[in-house]
């Protein structure tokens, strides 16, 4: 497969999800991305509870230099590789990088046509010094009241705002590329979580807008669609089932046998349904729960309408569409065990992208790295010797 980056070279000063996010983006899209990490390594490689896997997933296709950037020497050698560089991202601190002597003031002095990612909590404006992570903006932004039950804000399952967040550095990205072609020079990109999380809320807002009234959290809302709920099964088990035309109620009823709603006149309309929930949705809980999980999924798919059984994430390793879909990658993780974790979910002309290179041990491209900025053998080990390289 031909990828569309595989002649762009990226340097990744990145930790944690959001920034490595841009990252895999890039990586998974052809272009050589080079995650700068301490010769000990990256830190959130030894993350543990729910960090567990975060540098396992977010680093595949990704080559590893690890040097002290703090030395003069690591800082020499990372101008070197700026020089032939196309992309910097970075997700550190407010200020952090330009302590560092990385800033984007002094690359574009090195390299004009550099185009610099900056992630961070804030765009400019007043919080723009604040810290932030993804649990701080779903916070402050709307987005864990909007998940959680009424008094009870709730985080997203996931980490939602800093693979969002991540995802709108690399449109940047994609769009400073394109611009460059034209005017030869390079770009500040920055995106942020804070922001991002508001984009996510804003059909919220809209909402509260043109209502003028409270925005409901998603567990009390009342939706458009008479049925659109969660049911229990008789094999204690859950599906989610959403009927949202005419055409899903009647095909609904007649593949369940419920000819007897067809004709009530109370269930004719969605409006009608949902003016009729009292007592028809207790009757529909009944109704369902005569039924297994595997009879309700061989039903709904039957009759073509929206329907989930409710998945947890273990049953994702052996899901049938991305198994069979090529939406799963077979992957080495650096502590020796194999896996599968999910694709880019792009189908680019017909063609998946693929796993070229697993997660990077530390500092395993170091030496092919140096000696492409003509750094020989000797001095390497010279490096290596005294800590600035780490392999």
């Amino acid at each position: 497969m031909s990828l569309p980056l595989q002649d762009i070279r990226v340097l990744e000063f990145t930790h944690a999800v959001m920034g490595p996010t841009t990252g895999l983006l890039l990586a998974d899209m052809g272009a050589e991305v080079i995650h700068i990490e301490p010769p000990r390594g990256d830190e959130t490689r030894r993350l543990t509870g729910m960090g567990t896997g975060y540098f396992s997933y977010f680093n595949r296709n990704k080559k590893s230099l690890a040097i002290d950037i703090k030395h003069e020497e690591g800082r020499r050698i990372l101008y070197q590789l700026v020089e032939t560089a196309d992309v910097v991202v970075e997700n550190f601190g407010p200020g952090t990088m330009e302590r560092l002597g990385f800033g984007y003031a002094i690359l574009k002095e090195i390299n004009p046509k550099i185009i610099y990612c900056s992630l961070k909590g804030f765009l400019p404006g007043p919080y723009e010094q604040r810290h932030a992570m993804d649990e701080v903006v779903q916070m402050m932004g709307g987005l864990a009241y909007m998940t959680g039950r009424p008094g009870d804000p709730l985080r997203a399952g996931t980490s939602v705002v800093d693979i969002t967040g991540g995802m709108f550095g690399y449109i940047g990205i994609l769009l400073a590329l394109y611009e460059r072609q034209r005017t030869g020079l390079g770009k500040l990109v920055k995106a942020a979580l804070f922001e991002t999380t508001a984009f996510l809320m804003g059909q919220h807002m809209a909402y509260g807008a043109i209502t003028q009234a409270p925005v409901p959290p998603m567990p009390s809302r009342v939706s458009a669609w008479s049925i659109y709920r969660i049911f229990k099964t008789c094999d204690n088990d859950l599906v989610f089932i959403g009927i949202i035309s005419e055409k899903h109620w009647q095909r609904f009823c007649e593949t369940f046998g419920w000819n007897d709603w067809l004709v009530d006149d109370r269930l004719s309309t969605n409006n009608a349904r949902i003016d009729s929930r009292d007592w028809f949705l207790p009757e529909l809980e009944l109704r369902i729960a005569g039924f297994t999980k595997a009879e309700i999924v061989q039903r709904c798919e039957e009759a073509s309408i929206p329907f989930a059984p409710i998945a947890r994430t273990e049953d994702l390793f052996e899901d049938p569409q991305l198994n069979k879909g090529r939406s799963l990658l077979e992957t080495h993780l650096p502590d020796g065990t194999t896996t599968k974790l999910p694709a880019t979910p792009i189908d680019y002309g017909g063609e998946r992208t693929m796993l070229r290179m697993d997660p990077p041990r530390i500092g395993e491209h170091g030496r092919e790295l140096l000696r492409s900025v003509s750094i020989n053998d000797t001095d390497i080990d010279r490096l290596l010797e005294s800590g600035v390289l780490g392999i």
